[in-house]
């Protein structure tokens, strides 16, 4: 089976033709988000592809409709369903770039070896991005800048960071 990567929730219908507001969970929503891409949705047990035939961005969310989604109860229907594209659908990513779902899981170490915790999630977009790590005294927001992290190996599922003093402590 295909390695699904989560882009985007659907948060609830919009008007009355169908067309979905989606929360994305993705840096790059405009490559995501574009008429003629197939998304699988996954929802209340179900799986689908849906074709993207119209999008619209409003505040930075997409505005999407879905082919056969043609009604507003046809949209309130998917609301919270999950969108996902295959991983073998994304392309390399420029050097010192990467995707979140490579970010997510890894051990954060730093400079001296000492474990400080695990990337639970990422937020921010990608100029702005900050590793949500979870340590032993709760969650730390690591921002993902050259001077603080300084080597990040997605296969071994490392990231090394040399944190500023009391960066850790906020």
């Amino acid at each position: 089976m295909t390695d699904l990567l989560l882009v985007g929730r659907v948060a609830r219908a919009h008007g009355n033709k169908g067309q979905v507001i989606v929360n994305p969970d993705t840096d790059f929503p405009d490559e995501r988000f574009a008429v003629g891409n197939v998304l699988t949705v996954e929802h209340a047990g179900t799986t689908t592809e849906r074709r993207i035939v119209s999008v619209r961005f409003q505040q930075g969310r997409p505005i999407v409709g879905f082919e056969g989604v043609v009604t507003m109860n046809d949209a309130e229907a998917l609301a919270g369903a999950e969108l996902k594209v295959p991983s073998a659908s994304l392309p390399p990513l420029p050097g010192n770039t990467f995707y979140r779902h490579d970010l997510v899981g890894c051990e954060v170490k730093d400079t001296s070896g000492r474990t400080i915790g695990r990337v639970t999630g990422v937020e921010g977009s990608l100029e702005r991005s900050r590793l949500m790590v979870e340590t032993d005294r709760g969650e730390a927001l690591i921002p993902m800048v050259e001077g603080i992290w300084v080597s990040v190996d997605p296969v071994a599922k490392v990231i090394i960071v040399d944190p500023p003093d009391g960066l850790l402590e906020l």
